[in-house]
């Protein structure tokens, strides 16, 4: 049986075949959450967890890989509001709602992503979520870093500065919408309204970069 799946693993190009396997664990991620196993997701791709391993290492290549994929999604995502045709109060709240909104809409994805497995009998719970989330949210930080330096004049210290907000910015929505979706203390409008209320004095006065596409 695993030499047909080996002949059918390899007859597939290397990036196609990966492609197949990263959605097989979406699936599985989607039902189970941070619950999700290598075994399982094995399973739902029709291989053997050796074949898998071939792929990804082990759980944290996996990891890695599934990360990349939904953070690449999510910074399309936050880009499209950035640039939006609207001013820059809606624009920081569409930035703001969009983050939310992926986090509400995927929850399983974003427990996975952020929080280990609840379960101490679970063959996962070893697994360092916090050693590979951190990496995560530090990419999304110097991602709205470089946008928030290309977009506004924050003086001869800019980028520095611009590296502040955007760490800054990615830890309060990080934290605030991690309590929203525990606790649902209100929707998610308030929540957005809330937070942009919260960054809005310094980036009401800050003027737009010369020559940049403006905020």
């Amino acid at each position: 049986m695993e030499s047909t799946q080996q002949s059918s693993d390899q007859g597939r190009p290397a990036e196609q075949r990966r492609r197949e396997l990263l959605e097989a664990a979406d699936r599985v991620v989607l039902r189970d959450g941070p619950h999700a196993s290598m075994n399982a997701i094995a399973a739902e791709a029709g291989i053997t967890k050796p074949i898998l391993y071939r792929h990804f290492g082990d759980k944290s290549g996996l990891y890695r890989a599934l990360a990349k994929r939904h953070t690449d999604a999510l910074l399309d995502s936050l880009r499209l509001a950035l640039d939006a045709p609207a001013d820059r109060r809606e624009r920081v709240e569409a930035t703001l709602d969009t983050y939310l909104a992926a986090i509400e809409t995927r929850p399983q994805v974003y427990r996975f992503l952020m929080h280990p497995s609840e379960d101490p009998q679970s063959p996962e719970a070893a697994f360092d979520v916090g050693r590979h989330s951190a990496p995560l949210l530090r990419r999304l930080g110097e991602e709205l870093a470089k946008v928030i330096h290309d977009r506004v004049d924050l003086g001869p210290d800019g980028e520095r500065l611009a590296r502040v907000w955007g760490h800054g910015i990615v830890g309060m929505m990080h934290a605030a919408g991690d309590w929203w979706l525990g606790e649902r203390p209100c929707t998610r409008a308030e929540l957005v309204r809330s937070l942009a209320d919260l960054l809005w004095g310094r980036l009401a006065a800050v003027g737009d970069r010369a020559g940049g596409p403006g905020f």
